[in-house]
């Protein structure tokens, strides 16, 4: 079977199991070939195709992540490895760093945290975006931040990066002109499709039974952690604004936000008034 006829029969085989079928086995063909995605739909639509792809779309009709079948999320302006354990980095995360984008601008932030860092996502977009900033970022999982450091490494941000294990703000000294942070934010007894419900780590999802028990740890420390004219961006569930904006303006923070690509309000991004 060539290429182009194994990508027709597998779409139709994943559409019942995936929103983007057809993505999904370009995907997962161009993984198997060896090639970019584009490189694929240029070049090499009528090769035969390879018989690790059939292996490869077996595990993705039992809602195993592409992202953990390839090994590889794009995000922002880099590539990241991703794998079990970690949380698959999304396209509504990016919302957090085109928000710190529109405060900075090229000027750039000098320090950077991020808490919760996972394989990198934020922290690495950010330093990726601005040369001359430093960083750290802090996870509960040792296996995330396996993936972290190897992401710094193969970026070439080792030098600018520090990771360490934390527990979001505790213990950690300073304050920083950027903070960001994805926490958990799903209720407890939420329904998630299975690709993630089955395979991403809970415990980088659940956030109690309203969804918000990681943003009430998260405000008073952040608060201590923000430097003056400093911002943090924080992602928040669909639905959440009102009462994560009250539980930060309790705090004595001024709070606005950005919507994401599908108009869902993603990002708070949170500032203290110094007048």
């Amino acid at each position: 079977m060539k290429v182009r006829e194994a990508l027709a029969a597998a779409s139709a085989r994943l559409a019942g199991v995936s929103e983007t079928p057809r993505l999904d086995a370009e995907l997962l063909m161009a993984h198997a070939l060896g090639f970019s995605r584009e490189a694929m739909l240029l070049h090499v639509m009528d090769a035969a195709a390879p018989a690790a792809f059939d292996a490869l779309l077996d595990r993705r009709l039992a809602h195993e992540p592409v992202a953990y079948l390839t090994g590889r999320r794009d995000f922002w302006t880099i590539a990241l490895e991703v794998g079990p354990g970690v949380l698959v980095p999304r396209p509504d995360s990016e919302t957090l760093i085109e928000a710190a984008v529109a405060h900075f601008a090229a000027r750039g932030p000098a320090t950077v945290l991020d808490l919760g860092t996972g394989p990198g996502t934020l922290l690495l977009a950010a330093l990726d975006q601005w040369p001359a900033a430093k960083g750290l970022g802090v996870d509960r999982s040792e296996t995330a931040l396996a993936y972290a450091r190897r992401n710094a490494g193969r970026l070439g941000l080792a030098d600018r990066t520090e990771l360490r294990p934390g527990d979001w703000g505790d213990g950690i000294e300073g304050r920083f002109d950027l903070i960001l942070c994805n926490p958990p934010y799903i209720e407890t007894d939420a329904v998630l499709p299975a690709d993630v419900a089955d395979w991403e780590p809970p415990e980088a999802l659940y956030a109690g039974p309203d969804g918000l028990s990681d943003y009430r740890r998260l405000a008073p420390q952040i608060a201590a952690l923000l430097a003056p004219n400093g911002i943090a961006c924080i992602e928040i569930g669909a639905g959440q604004a009102a009462a994560v904006t009250a539980l930060f303006e309790y705090r004595g923070f001024t709070v606005s936000s950005l919507k994401d690509l599908k108009g869902v309000t993603r990002c708070l991004i949170l500032a203290i008034d110094l007048d």
